[in-house]
């Protein structure tokens, strides 16, 4: 199943994991937005990316439907209102961070590529990946249509090709 927010990402590869809200507090504690599963990202010693500088988690804990983040960059209301609006990115996790059996397919990595059905025929590029509640659609180029194939049906992933065993009629 897809992880992370991965639909966005910047030209060093580096994933939109959130976005700061507003100040909280007079110690430059901000609202933060986690659009990731991977609450690790938000961790103490995390290291995110704004457009214009790195910032280092110092502190965090879940708040309402939202996250309270302190870094220690940010030592006052003033300097943490500036960074509201801003969207946050940060390095994509490497296989060492995953869980032992933890099988994912991350959503960069299937925008892009070819899909292909169990007998080898192209069907066309990933052109994006949709959340659903039931579970993630790929939206793959077919012809000049988009179709929504259910990520479910994804038995083999390699770089750049993703080779689906879909039931009859889709």
């Amino acid at each position: 199943m897809p992880r992370d927010d991965a639909s966005t990402s910047d030209p060093i590869g580096r994933l939109q994991v959130g976005r700061i809200g507003r100040a909280h507090g007079l110690k430059g504690e901000v609202a933060f937005a986690l659009i990731s599963d991977r609450t690790e990202r938000v961790a103490p010693g995390a290291i995110l990316h704004t457009g214009s500088r790195s910032l280092t988690v110092s502190a965090s804990r879940p708040h309402q439907d939202r996250w309270l983040l302190s870094f220690k960059e940010i030592k006052d209301r003033t300097a943490a209102e500036e960074l509201l609006g801003e969207f946050v990115m940060a390095d994509p996790l490497d296989a060492s961070e995953l869980e032992d059996g933890e099988n994912v397919i991350w959503v960069h990595e299937l925008v892009g590529a070819e899909v292909r059905d169990i007998s080898g025929a192209l069907l066309g590029p990933v052109v994006a990946v949709e959340d659903n509640p039931a579970s993630a659609l790929m939206v793959v180029s077919i012809n000049g249509d988009e179709v929504l194939v259910p990520v479910v049906f994804i038995v083999e992933n390699s770089p750049g090709v993703v080779v689906i065993n879909p039931p009859d009629g889709l």
